[in-house]
């Protein structure tokens, strides 16, 4: 039986790991430090106090790690608010589910990134709670914000479904007790060994169903 469903945002919702990945690299170059290609993968699932830290220690970027956080979000909400990089059948999938079962969110995004998307993307109304890693002890892979969230909407996880795309995230929702339905984000995806903690794949958004999720 599930009892919530807890959504993950940037890949699953958003097309915005492009989004995070200039914001970060721009800043990277113009404040003197050295990107590495692998720096947005190494990246995915981190807090932003972990993400500022990466960008300080092995990018070199030589500023304080609030600074860096806050120079990230102004622009990437700048590109935000000309258009929010919705992916195809996202609120069409929330209204889904929605139907069905109380919501949240978990998200490694920034608690001000999730509440500027929630409210301009029209989803506010339809989450119980929403939680940034940055409001808890770890990242993703780390349980805490899938947890963080089943507490705020008083859920057991261990009947509830954690929507993911990515690696990180998908063995963060597994390690809260989740079952788990993998989104795989094509410019990301997640690694076979994460793949297949998944209790169920899908290969879009079209196909999160109450009826899948069940089933």
């Amino acid at each position: 039986m599930i009892d919530a469903v807890i959504f993950d945002l940037d890949g699953v919702l958003l097309d915005s790991e492009a989004a995070w990945r200039d914001a970060k690299r721009d800043v990277v170059e113009e404040w003197g430090g050295v990107w590495k290609d692998e720096a947005s993968r190494a990246m995915l699932g981190m807090s932003a106090p972990e993400w500022s830290v990466y960008m300080r220690d092995d990018l070199q970027v030589d500023r304080d790690p609030g600074e860096i956080d806050a120079e990230v979000v102004k622009r990437l909400l700048e590109g935000y608010r000309e258009r929010l990089p919705l992916l195809p059948g996202a609120r069409e999938a929330v209204e889904r589910i929605a139907a069905r079962w109380p919501l949240g969110l978990a998200s490694s995004s920034n608690l001000e990134v999730i509440e500027v998307v929630m409210e301009s993307g029209g989803f506010a109304p339809y989450f119980k709670t929403w939680v940034s890693s940055e409001e808890v002890a770890g990242g993703k892979p780390a349980p805490d914000v899938f947890l963080e969230a089943a507490r705020r909407m008083g859920a057991d996880p261990a009947t509830t479904a954690a929507i993911e795309d990515s690696h990180n995230g998908i063995r963060s929702a597994k390690a809260a007790g989740m079952r788990v339905v993998a989104v795989p984000n094509p410019s990301y995806p997640p690694g076979e060994e994460a793949l297949a903690l998944a209790d169920l794949v899908v290969s879009s958004l079209d196909e999160l169903t109450p009826e899948a999720i069940e089933g």
